[in-house]
């Protein structure tokens, strides 16, 4: 279409259809042949906007002839306001588009922004939250490490001195009574009395021995009067931990030891102490009735390897995706922390490590941990 400010020709003004029935209607009603010529100029010229645009051609008088000029100049007027006024509309709607294009561009490039930032925050946030738990769990871990450790302290002082007493008691004892057998000229399998009597000395003494290696095994886990990052025995502290999580969930905790002989690791015992109960212990509850847990440990390529395979329940693909997330326990409330296998996890890698989690439902678990020989930091 035209703009409202070009120079209009007849053709712009009215359509040829529209010519032709204006042509036709002014022969009807002058009774005469009449004819638009465009674009010329004559005695009877049609002008718009003082432009001529057409010539009028017919034979009527000339009063007539400009009568029907001025009809047609009229109807080309009107044509031209018509024509003004759908320009400017069609203007107006243009730019109104185009403003509203602008502005959806501005919307989009904003949203764009806000999203860009939303991302950026949810990061942000993220990583906050990562950090928050992993100061929680060390905080928890380092605050069971040293209820442990005050706790193995007070038993070492608390138990190790009357314990002592007693073993030096009973050995005294039970060299008192082959003396009193001597006197009375009878032996002590002779005598039904003085036998029974030798054999509670002795399950005393044995019951003595058995509360010292607890002791022993306390101190051990919670590396009480040892250095932070000493050389250790992999397969004392496995010893330990397994005498632990049988002191905790039984003495008939079925448990099979394949331990070959290893070179120290240079570690932190406390730490990898507490590994190793928290896999054993994991291990320990996954167990039906007639599971039992098998631990192994070797030489492997330059690395100490550690295996723990139980024939429990195992995990199913859900459960096994979310085994090292904090906090993320399938226990019954209150009956663990959820923080199990994620400090097994950071032990490990703490200590320039490796792990491995093998699981199916109903076919029981098998974590294995590898530790460089080198030294570790």
């Amino acid at each position: 279409m035209a703009r409202h400010d070009d120079e209009l020709d007849l053709d712009a003004l009215l359509s040829p259809s529209q010519q032709h029935r204006l042509v036709e209607l002014l022969g009807r009603l002058a009774e005469e042949e009449i004819r638009l010529i465009p674009g010329h100029a004559g005695d009877a010229s049609v002008e718009f906007n003082l432009e001529p645009v057409a010539q009028l051609v017919s034979s009527l008088p000339d009063k007539r002839r400009d009568a029907a000029v001025e009809l047609v100049e009229m109807i080309l007027h009107h044509a031209g306001k018509y024509r003004l006024a759908a320009t400017l509309h069609e203007d107006a709607v243009s730019a109104s588009y185009a403003e509203l294009e602008q502005r959806h561009e501005a919307l989009q490039a904003s949203e764009a922004r806000y999203r860009k930032l939303a991302e950026s925050l949810q990061q942000q946030v993220e990583a906050q939250v990562r950090v928050i738990e992993s100061t929680q769990q060390e905080l928890y871990e380092s605050a069971r490490l040293k209820a442990v450790g005050q706790l193995a302290a007070g038993l070492a002082h608390e138990i190790n001195t009357p314990i002592g007493f007693i073993a030096s008691n009973l050995r005294v004892a039970e060299e008192y009574l082959e003396e009193i057998a001597e006197r009375q000229g009878a032996s002590l399998s002779q005598d039904e009395t003085l036998a029974d009597f030798c054999d509670l000395l002795n399950e005393s003494r044995q019951g003595a021995e058995r509360i010292a290696g607890i002791v022993h095994d306390i101190r051990t886990f919670a590396n009480i009067d040892r250095a932070e990052f000493i050389a250790v025995d992999v397969n004392e502290l496995v010893q330990t931990a397994v005498n632990l999580v049988r002191t905790e969930h039984g003495q008939e905790l079925p448990i099979t030891l394949s331990l070959q002989h290893l070179p120290n690791l240079s570690g932190y015992p406390a730490k990898l102490a507490q590994a190793l109960f928290n896999a054993l212990d994991n291990a320990a509850a996954a167990l039906g009735e007639q599971g039992a847990i098998t631990v192994s440990t070797a030489v492997r390529d330059g690395e100490i390897e550690v295996a723990i395979v139980d024939n429990g329940h195992g995990m199913s693909a859900e459960v096994k995706a979310h085994a090292f997330d904090p906090f993320y326990t399938t226990r019954d409330v209150g009956q663990g922390t959820g923080l199990g296998l994620c400090v097994v996890r950071d032990v490990v890698r703490a200590h320039r490590g490796r792990l491995q989690l093998e699981s199916a439902e109903g076919r029981g678990t098998t974590l294995t941990l590898w530790f460089p020989l080198l030294e570790n930091p």
